[in-house]
């Protein structure tokens, strides 16, 4: 009997590390490496600070929907259709439409990092980069291949950036201080804090770990430590791979070095660590761009599984044919640059319609229960999110307008 329990105990602990992994890597994928690798370039020790209040507002964002579904026990969608009849199906139509057009991308991304680590074609990077996201999908304990997957990768990632850290030797020093003062203003700083916070907790990525907890099982008040542990642990994975990058490139920009803008952080990995740190950069890329396929994918159809019985029936190949059908496209197109600029502006949207359920969420007793009560501190917190994040989604809007540019 108490080897069963002990069994159960480590199989809910890898649980809640796998579903920090996949919120995290499902986090770090292309953009997130090129977007931190802009930034670090252009406010070089300053971006120390966008970094912190990102994480802290990120966090703010993740505790309460992590909090809200699985208290519930219900998914995004079931929560968005409980708050008002019919939302749920808009909220998962914005996830599973942001999620396509960023898996496009994903698989681009993995392709790319295969050419730069072995000089693989393009195009046969983008077939086996598909070819790995389908068969995890395919195995018949999908779940734990993913799980697996998820942490290994995400592993390496930590690995090869803490290497290359070794080899450039930032100045650890500056990027402490202008973490807490930063010399570039504040207000020049504030549209990258918005930045980093979509591409944290934006989109389907926060919703990716609080699913798996709920395909696992662990739901309710009395699993509310493990569930906020779990959440807190994403972030910080997250954080600690922007961090870790961030130094890395701060290493190659306080030198005076100006970064290619169409591969920023390629650039900085050949500068700082020669052509071997263009090869580890390939590794990196390659690992953030399959997590990411698998994240997305995985969370985009969970966001259908309860609306449509055949999707939840077939869950594991209708993720296969998400991650099919974003491998043809990409495939087809080349170059998805007019998809992933509608992607970014569809994130910008979800995440304070998102935040703005489960905040509503938080406070109905006939969602969460009678005993339930949200902590005010987190739901006064998540308001000013809110108004945050609504702010990024206004201005994404424009980004619209580049489609047809």
């Amino acid at each position: 009997m108490k080897k069963t329990t002990k069994s159960r105990s480590e199989q809910s602990a890898g649980v809640l590390i796998a579903a920090a992994f996949l919120m995290a890597t499902s986090a770090i994928g292309p953009g997130f490496l090129t977007q931190t690798a802009t930034f670090t370039g252009r406010f070089h020790g300053s971006f120390g600070f966008v970094i912190l209040i990102s994480l802290v507002l990120a966090a703010v964002v993740q505790l309460n929907v992590w909090r809200v579904l699985c208290v519930s026990n219900l998914r995004g969608q079931d929560v968005a259709n409980q708050v008002l009849k019919g939302l749920g199906y808009f909220v998962a139509a914005l996830i599973c439409l942001g999620g396509l057009a960023f898996n496009i991308g994903n698989v681009g991304g993995t392709s790319l990092g295969l050419n730069a680590a072995l000089g693989l074609d393009v195009r046969v990077g983008y077939i086996i980069s598909g070819a790995i996201g389908i068969a995890v999908f395919t195995i018949k304990q999908a779940s734990k291949v993913m799980d697996t997957l998820v942490k290994v990768l995400g592993g390496i990632m930590i690995v090869i950036i803490l290497v290359v850290i070794f080899i450039v030797q930032p100045p650890v020093g500056l990027a402490l201080k202008e973490t807490f003062v930063p010399s570039t203003p504040i207000p020049e700083l504030a549209p990258a804090i918005l930045t980093l916070l979509g591409g944290t907790v934006g989109g389907y990525i926060t919703f990716s770990g609080a699913h798996r907890l709920l395909d696992a099982g662990i739901s309710g008040e009395e699993n509310l430590e493990q569930i906020n542990r779990s959440s807190i642990m994403g972030i910080g994975i997250a954080a600690i791979v922007r961090i870790f990058l961030f130094l890395a490139v701060l290493g190659v920009v306080v030198a005076g070095v100006t970064l290619d803008p169409s591969n920023p952080a390629a650039d900085a990995f050949r500068i700082g660590a020669g052509e071997l740190g263009y090869r580890f950069f390939g590794l990196v890329l390659w690992a953030a761009g399959t997590t990411s396929i698998v994240g997305a994918a995985y969370t985009s159809v969970s966001f259908l599984k309860t609306l449509n019985e055949t999707i939840n029936k077939n869950a594991n190949m209708v993720t296969v044919g998400f991650i099919a059908i974003s491998t043809l496209i990409m495939l087809l197109l080349g170059q998805p640059a007019k998809l992933l600029v509608l992607a970014g502006a569809l994130n910008g949207l979800i995440l304070p319609v998102t935040l703005g359920v489960c905040l509503v969420a938080s406070q109905k007793k006939s969602i969460m229960g009678e005993d339930y009560k949200h902590p005010t501190w987190l739901f006064v917190a998540g308001i000013i999110v809110f108004c945050l994040s609504a702010y990024l989604g206004i201005t994404s809007l424009g980004n619209l307008s580049k489609l047809f540019a």
